[in-house]
């Protein structure tokens, strides 16, 4: 019989905020897989736990994805967490949770603190939809890819990014994106909690002056649909009537179905791309 992985959400700051369903469980695993067991172990120590730790981290993440799957083959039950929040929420643990579904293996998560819903909840941005992108790509010519994806994102985003790296983000946020609103969180749950709204000149502008400390979660509003919607159209008048004709007529459209194809894009009326072609 194979044992069951847990995936166990651990506090972002606060210590109050774990669950008692998260500790029965630490205490009740053969094992706990974290991703730093240097931090971890406080964590365990304050609780009184005693679980013996191994290390599951970025850097070996698929090597030792397979030593944990058969250990639980073995039918050993394992506890996976992360150093803050919800594991395979922007960390290995996805690796992890892929190997033991494809060989069979039960998973299941105990909820808990996820830093990004916190920070959102905060933001006062709209909730109803919305995307989490992680720590944006380090590879130039990927990270240019997604900025240039979330400035058409309708949906309210939310990033991660370290300290060191926050002005350089603001700044390329700004360029790519425009002004937006953003509220930046740092130090979630904990005593010196900040939630900071303002917009992506304003931030960039503050961080200028003042050195970020901490981790944060960026959460920033989503490109106006009314907005994307009048750029679109007007990317379409880049090109003439004619060559947009034969787009879709190049697709197999009639020429009456092919206006008025043009006519939405273009966000005008179908007389008017009949009165331009004649």
């Amino acid at each position: 019989m194979t044992g069951t992985l847990y995936l166990c959400a651990t506090p972002i700051g606060n210590l109050g905020d774990i669950t008692a369903r998260v500790l029965d469980t630490l205490r009740e695993v053969d094992m706990i897989a974290a991703e730093d067991t240097r931090n971890s172990i406080r964590l365990l120590n304050h609780f009184e736990i005693r679980t013996p730790m191994t290390s599951y981290h970025e850097y070996n993440k698929v090597e030792k994805a397979e030593q944990i799957v058969s250990w639980l083959m073995e039918g050993k039950s394992i506890a996976l967490i992360t150093d803050a929040g919800t594991p395979a929420i922007s960390d290995p643990g996805e690796v992890l949770v892929g190997r033991c579904l494809k060989a069979g293996i039960p998973v299941t998560s105990l909820p808990g603190c996820c830093a990004l819903i916190t920070a959102l909840t905060l933001s006062g941005l709209p909730t109803r939809r919305f995307c989490f992108e992680g720590f944006l790509p380090a590879d130039k010519k990927e990270r240019r890819f997604v900025l240039e994806e979330l400035s058409r994102e309708t949906r309210t985003i939310i990033l991660y990014e370290a300290p060191h790296h926050l002005k350089r983000t603001l700044t390329e946020l700004f360029n790519e994106l425009g002004e937006r609103r953003i509220t930046l969180c740092r130090e979630l749950t904990k005593r010196f909690e900040t939630v900071f709204p303002t917009t992506l000149e304003g931030a960039a502008a503050y961080y200028e002056e003042n050195e970020p400390k901490g981790e944060y979660v960026l959460v920033i509003e989503g490109m106006n649909r009314s907005i994307l919607k009048e750029r679109e159209q007007e990317s379409w008048k880049e090109i003439s009537v004619e060559e947009h004709m034969r787009i879709y007529e190049g697709q197999g459209l009639d020429r009456k179905e092919a206006m008025k194809k043009v006519a939405a894009d273009r966000g005008v009326s179908k007389r008017e791309i009949y009165q331009a072609l004649l």
